[in-house]
């Protein structure tokens, strides 16, 4: 049974490449081997290299690239070189790639190589696998004379890590393995996702934590869907989802101190009313489900009739929609051709942030 990561495990990374050796990057413990579940992504990587890496990509994305460097977050107060004790800058970020109308282009985690003020950002963007080329081309397109270099990194395969428990402390064993990764970190979306990691396609992640095993991706789907992690181009449709509606904010994926970047104004501008009125949802439909899956985009209904939303995506039982929050307790169906209505209940995950009391 998959179950939430504590929040003690969120400072658990380590990380090794070519000529960097063992390090161990900071504090706390991933979970003992044998309740760790690997699952290969179909996820792609782009390697975005050189002097004006972070400053190029700051203008494309959501979330503030600059955190990414030492000297802190864009905007940040004192600014200059960070001092000797400063912790160093997170591991992975997530943001969106918008289009001049403010609809989520790509969904991205950003992965940082660089180790230290003096090297050249080296940073890894996660993406759908399906996209890849639309994504580099979209790089590109913006490149113009910039000093970087952009190229996808075929070289390596990514891998989300779902603990089943918790229970004690195995950090030694990650540090004896260290130099058969090049990343391991938390999910920077939620603490309910676990961790990437990534690695050469050469190595087996059976190898980096014995007793360990390999899990069957539609259970790493279903977890998702449980928890209303959206993830690729079915989950947030390129040019149609939002990016508030999609719960950019809710996962750790957009800044609105960072200034401007393609996209951001409606996007400011619906976070500043703070009039979100629809959301993606994990929902769960009941059984007897019916042959086959559920049409992207099936009109969702209240037992009046009326509009409540679209259905997104989803596996069995388990799903993501866009619905109404006014909506979202009453009864709910799908009405499918042959005359035949699929029941379905929303939910609000547990890991969003709670409502404040005025």
């Amino acid at each position: 049974m998959l179950v939430r990561v504590g929040a003690a495990l969120r400072g658990a990374l380590w990380l090794s490449g070519a000529g960097a050796g063992r390090r161990r990057l900071s504090g706390g413990a991933p979970p003992p081997a044998a309740a760790v579940q690997w699952f290969p992504l179909r996820r792609a990587l782009l390697r975005v290299q050189g002097p004006e890496a972070a400053t190029f990509l700051q203008g494309l994305l959501t979330n503030d690239v600059a955190r990414l460097t030492w000297g802190g977050a864009a905007g940040s107060p004192g600014g200059g070189a960070p001092s000797p004790q400063a912790a160093p800058p997170p591991r992975a970020l997530y943001a969106h790639a918008l289009n001049v109308q403010g609809r989520c282009l790509y969904d991205l985690i950003l992965y940082r190589l660089h180790e230290s003020q003096e090297e050249e950002p080296n940073i890894l963007l996660e993406c759908d696998y399906t996209v890849l080329d639309s994504v580099d081309k979209h790089l590109k397109l913006y490149k113009i004379r910039r000093k970087l270099n952009i190229a996808p990194c075929l070289d390596l395969s990514l891998w989300a890590v779902i603990p089943e428990e918790q229970s004690g402390d195995v950090s030694t064993i990650f540090d004896k393995c260290a130099d058969k990764t090049l990343i391991l970190t938390p999910d920077p979306r939620a603490e309910v996702m676990g961790w990437r990691l990534i690695t050469s396609k050469e190595k087996n992640p059976l190898e980096i934590v014995p007793g360990s095993h390999i899990g069957n991706i539609k259970d790493y789907h279903r977890h998702r869907y449980k928890q209303g992690i959206a993830e690729g181009v079915k989950d947030i449709p390129p040019g149609v989802a939002l990016p508030l509606e999609s719960n950019l904010a809710y996962m750790n994926g957009i800044s609105f101190t960072k200034g401007c970047y393609i996209g951001q104004e409606l996007t400011a501008r619906t976070h500043h009313t703070g009039v979100i009125r629809k959301r993606l949802l994990p929902v769960q439909l009941s059984a007897p489900l019916p042959v086959g899956s559920i049409p992207e985009g099936a009109a969702i209904v209240t037992e009046s009739g009326k509009s409540a939303g679209k259905y997104r995506t989803g596996g069995d039982e388990f799903g993501l929609a866009l619905l109404r929050l006014a909506n979202i307790n009453e009864p709910l169906h799908i009405n499918l051709p042959g005359d035949t209505n699929v029941n379905l209940t929303a939910s609000i995950p547990n890991w969003w942030p709670k409502p404040t009391s005025k």
